[in-house]
């Protein structure tokens, strides 16, 4: 999934990584256009999961 495409399901996504990681708020998942990497970012510090990982996880959903 490029970054084109996961801008579109963006907010299907942002409502499974919630659920999935309870921590994770609205501002944690704030998707800017070109800021993928600072998305993954924050979401890795609450998670503690690599960015490999959770770059894999958001192209299952």
């Amino acid at each position: 999934m490029n970054e084109l495409q996961l801008k579109g399901n963006w907010n299907e996504v942002k409502g499974k990584l919630k659920q999935k990681y309870s921590s994770l708020t609205d501002d944690d998942l704030t998707f800017a256009e070109g800021k993928m990497d600072e998305v993954l970012g924050r979401i890795q510090q609450k998670t503690g999961q690599s960015k490999e990982k959770l770059k894999a996880e958001i192209e299952k959903m």
